[in-house]
């Protein structure tokens, strides 16, 4: 067994490999961030150490000798077998780590508040959670894991269906309409304040599946958050239209109420994303295996609209 007591100081050979492949000791300086004195310093220590010449000085210049050369050979082998080990610790650590983008709504409002249970199953696993309108580049952005709300077809990344949604309308259990009344059935609304969101929010849909012939809100506020419409609603200042995955909490802590037995799937779905080379990394794996099942626990346990809703938009 070689003894790793009679090695050579590392920077010594580190200082010798960067002037080997140099032939300069001022490269070698520059790539290594000392001075050229102490690379020559570090290179004649070694020549002492070893009994030999590596170099044949001329001057300022420099050029390698035969057993040098075959001695460069194998500690560059040897130090980039090093950095290669070491890399390969580096990603050990960053698989550690888990960064996760989602919409804000879907963030705030369905996954934050859960998230906590994979925490405690993975304290091993430093969580960071971003949320943005943005759609993040994973590549780009460093993300590991995308959570999108949107039609599935993300070129490039590997794409796997979380769950389908449900649109319908709530309100405060306060609320009442222009009459004073609640609203108990979809023609109700029409004496109701239909809170505004952006296009992608549009009330149509569900008005012709109820078979209303309403305009869409027009005037007023334009929120264009979910959970500041959710929150207005709250707060009693309309009907919201929203997706129940979006909605849950407010519905289950008695804020908010389910107006009708009528619910409309979304053209959306709720995506999970990863970039192909991220399927491999522990910890994607293990959030794709919880959040699943989290979906899934959900479901069960939220008066799913499912197989009452329609599952088709209206003509």
């Amino acid at each position: 067994m070689t003894d790793l007591r009679k090695l050579p100081n590392l920077a010594a050979l580190r200082a010798f490999d960067a002037a080997a492949r140099h032939e300069s000791f001022s490269l070698a300086a520059e790539e290594i961030h000392v001075t050229p004195g102490a690379i020559s310093h570090q290179i004649r220590a070694l020549e002492e150490e070893l009994g030999l010449q590596l170099f044949v000085r001329h001057g300022k210049r420099i050029s390698v000798t035969d057993t040098g050369q075959r001695f460069a050979a194998t500690i560059r082998k040897s130090l980039s077998e090093i950095a290669t080990a070491a890399e390969h610790l580096r990603n050990l650590s960053r698989q550690q780590r888990l960064v996760i983008s989602a919409t804000p709504s879907f963030a705030s409002r369905w996954l934050a508040p859960r998230l906590w249970k994979f925490i405690d199953q993975h304290p091993e696993i430093e969580v960071v959670l971003q949320s943005g309108s943005h759609l993040s580049d994973l590549r780009l952005d460093s993300v590991d894991v995308g959570l999108r709300f949107g039609r599935g077809t993300y070129p490039g990344l590997s794409v796997e269906k979380l769950s389908e949604d449900y649109y319908y309308p709530v309100a405060s259990p306060a609320y009442r309409n222009a009459r004073g009344e609640q609203a108990s059935e979809p023609a109700d609304l029409i004496d109701c304040n239909l809170l505004r969101m952006d296009q992608r929010e549009s009330w149509q849909p569900w008005l012709k599946l109820a078979g209303l012939e309403l305009a869409e809100p027009r005037g007023g506020l334009v929120i264009e958050d979910s959970s500041l419409t959710l929150r207005a609603a709250v707060d009693g200042a309309g009907v919201a239209l929203t997706r129940h995955i979006i909605a849950s909490q407010e519905i289950g802590a008695g804020e908010l109420v389910r107006l009708f037995d009528l619910a409309l799937l979304c053209e959306e779905s709720y995506y999970l994303v990863t970039l192909p080379e991220a399927d491999g990394k522990p910890a994607v794996a293990a959030f794709k295996e919880w959040i699943f099942a989290e979906m899934k626990l959900f479901r069960e346990r939220s008066n799913w609209p499912g197989a009452d809703a329609a599952r088709d938009r209206p003509e």
